[in-house]
C-alpha cells in the first residue's frame, strides 16, 4: 500500500527528527513483524506507528537508519528482498531498489544483510537513538552490532558509547499534527461518525451486539478502512458500564441503552467516537437526565479547548460538572468541593476526560512537561469523552438508577483560535438521537 501523504511529508519528518540528534548520534527504527494468531496463519499485518510515519513504507520485517551528515545519504532502509517463489505464497515485495525508487531512501538494503553491514553504519558515531525495553530481541540484536563493532577496535573502529531513548524526540513531533495529517483525521472522524449513524438506525430490541458492531465494520470497510482503529464496544444496559467491554455478544433489549465505542483507521490515522443512545428509540426519564449531564459536560469541555488552557483544566472542568450534577440528582449527597476533594465522583466517573488521538488511538506525546501540565497547542488533537457508570450492584443508588451507562466522545483538533469537532457529524443530542430513530424505524 502507498500512502495517500506525499513522501515529502515522510522526508520532512525524517529531516525534523535528524536535527535533532545529539552530535554524532545517529537513530535506528524497526518495523513491525507478522504475528502468529494460530498455527500457520498469522493476524493481518499493521506497521509499526513510529516506522510508519518517518517512512511511509508497510511491509514486516524492516529496519530504518537516520545518519545526520551521511554524505553517502542520510536514510537508509533495510527492508525484505525479492523472492518470486515466496511472493507467489506471500504477496509482491517493494526490495530495496523499489525501496530507493518509491521511498526517498538514499540506500537501501536486504534485511538478510543486516548484521554485515548495520556495524559498518555504527562505526564512527557516538550515540545510537532508539526506542529502548519496547523489543527485548531488537535490544539484544543492538548489543550484538556493538559487540561486533567494539571487536573491530584493532583494526581503528570506533564503537558508539551512548544508548539513548530516541522516544521523547520522535513522539513529540508526532504530537503535533501535519495539515495534511489533519485532513486525513478530519477524514476518518466523518467515516467514523456516520458509522455511528448507521448503528442509530439499524438498531432494535432482539439484535445483538455484535450485529451493531457488524454495522459500524461494513461501513468503514465500504469507505476504504479495512479495520477499525480498535476494537469496537458495543455494550447493551448494563455492559456500558464495562469501560473496555469487546465481548459484544449480548441481545440488546427494549428499554436500554447501548454505548457504542468505535472509530475507523484510515491509512493509519485513527477515528475515536462514542456515543450512547436507547435500543428502542427513546430516553427513559432516569437515562435522560444522565444523559443530559454527560452531554453538557461535554459541550463546556470541548467549550474550554483552545491554546493556552493547560490539559487538566478541562479534566478539572467535567470532574466539577458531573459531580454537581450527580448532587443534583439525588445521587451524591454533600458539599461538591468536599465530594471531589475525597474522590466520591470516581464510583460514577473513573476515567479522564481524554487521550492524544493520531496515529495509535491512544497516542503518544508528553501530558506533563518537566512536571508539569502541558498547555494545549494548535496542530494538537485530544478526545473529549465525559462518561457516568452507575453500576447494576450499587445498593448506594435508587435501583431507578442502577445499570446506566453514558459517554460521549468527540475528537478534536486544538486551532490557532480554539477547536475543531473532527466527528461533528455524529448525531448526539436527545432530540437529533430520538428523531433519527424514529425515521429510520418508519422507513
Amino acid at each position: 500500500m502507498t500512502s495517500r501523504l506525499p513522501q515529502s511529508e515522510f522526508a520532512a519528518r525524517r529531516t525534523r527528527l535528524m536535527a535533532q540528534l545529539p552530535a554524532g548520534g545517529l537513530a535506528i527504527v524497526p518495523g513491525a513483524s507478522m504475528q502468529t494468531r494460530n498455527r500457520d496463519v498469522e493476524y493481518p499485518f499493521r506497521q509499526d506507528s513510529d516506522f510508519y510515519y518517518l517512512t511511509g513504507f508497510n511491509e514486516p520485517d524492516a529496519v530504518l537508519v537516520l545518519l545526520p551528515g551521511r554524505s553517502d545519504g542520510e536514510t537508509v532502509l533495510f527492508c525484505q528482498g525479492r523472492d518470486a517463489e515466496m511472493e507467489i505464497w506471500h504477496g509482491y515485495r517493494t526490495g530495496p531498489e523499489g525501496v530507493v525508487q518509491h521511498y526517498g531512501a538514499d540506500e537501501a538494503h536486504a534485511v538478510a544483510e543486516i548484521d554485515q553491514r548495520l556495524p559498518e553504519l555504527l562505526d564512527g558515531h557516538r550515540s545510537i537513538c532508539y526506542s529502548i525495553g519496547t523489543d527485548e530481541a531488537f535490544d539484544g540484536r543492538v548489543r550484538q552490532w556493538l559487540k561486533t563493532v567494539r571487536s573491530r577496535s584493532r583494526q581503528g573502529a570506533v564503537a558508539p558509547v551512548e544508548l539513548l531513548m530516541l522516544d521523547p524526540l520522535l513522539h513529540e513531533l508526532r504530537l503535533f499534527k501535519s495539515e495534511a495529517e489533519i485532513g486525513l483525521m478530519r477524514e476518518a472522524g466523518s467515516i467514523s461518525a456516520k458509522a455511528h449513524e448507521r448503528a442509530m438506525q439499524r438498531c432494535r430490541p432482539g439484535l445483538f451486539e455484535y450485529q451493531l458492531e457488524a454495522e459500524i465494520s461494513h461501513h468503514f470497510a465500504m469507505h476504504g478502512c479495512h479495520l477499525p482503529a480498535y476494537s469496537s464496544i458495543v455494550g447493551g444496559g448494563a455492559n456500558g458500564c464495562i469501560l473496555h467491554y469487546t465481548e459484544n455478544r449480548d441481545q440488546l433489549r427494549a428499554g436500554d441503552l447501548v454505548l457504542i465505542d468505535a472509530g475507523c483507521e484510515l491509512e493509519y490515522y485513527a477515528g475515536d467516537i462514542t456515543r450512547t443512545f436507547p435500543v428502542d428509540g427513546r430516553f427513559g426519564p432516569e437515562q435522560k437526565q444522565l444523559y443530559e449531564l454527560v452531554l453538557r459536560t461535554q459541550l463546556a469541555c470541548i467549550e474550554l479547548v483552545r491554546p493556552g488552557v493547560l490539559w487538566n483544566e478541562v479534566h478539572d472542568l467535567s470532574v466539577q460538572m458531573l459531580t454537581a450534577g450527580l448532587v443534583e440528582l439525588g445521587l451524591l449527597e454533600g458539599e461538591v468541593d468536599v465530594l471531589i476533594e475525597a474522590g466520591a465522583y470516581r464510583e460514577f466517573y473513573m476515567h479522564r476526560l481524554g487521550h492524544w488521538l493520531g496515529m495509535d488511538v491512544h497516542d503518544v506525546g508528553d501530558y506533563r512537561v518537566a512536571g508539569e501540565w502541558r498547555p494545549l497547542q494548535p496542530g494538537m488533537v485530544m478526545t473529549v469523552e465525559p462518561g457516568l457508570y452507575v453500576s447494576p450492584h450499587n445498593e448506594r443508588v435508587e435501583p431507578r438508577w442502577r445499570g446506566i451507562g453514558i459517554r460521549i466522545e468527540d475528537d478534536v483538533l486544538v486551532t490557532e483560535t480554539g477547536s475543531e469537532v473532527l466527528s461533528a457529524a455524529a448525531p448526539k443530542s436527545v432530540t437529533e438521537i430520538e428523531q433519527l430513530m424514529a425515521r429510520a424505524q418508519h422507513s
